[in-house]
């Protein structure tokens, strides 16, 4: 099965995840005045990003695994 599709797949959803969270984290910022947010605004883009990390990791590797198989 090739994993690839699905990592790409994964990775452009969770960068539009992560833009709309980190979006949503500054409106909040602008609403409350610079008062403090709810912990679970604040630290909701961290999943995503982790994911965007590892899937990107990956995919920057392809290219290397690829060329050490042959």
């Amino acid at each position: 099965m090739n994993w690839n599709p699905w990592v790409r797949q994964l990775h452009r959803w969770m960068s539009i995840v992560f833009t709309v969270l980190v979006v949503a984290n500054i409106v909040a910022m602008v609403r409350t005045g610079g008062q403090r947010e709810p912990d679970l605004l604040t630290y909701s883009p961290l999943l995503p990003l982790a994911l965007l990390l590892l899937s990107g990791l990956y995919l920057f590797a392809l290219p290397y695994l690829a060329k050490w198989r042959r």
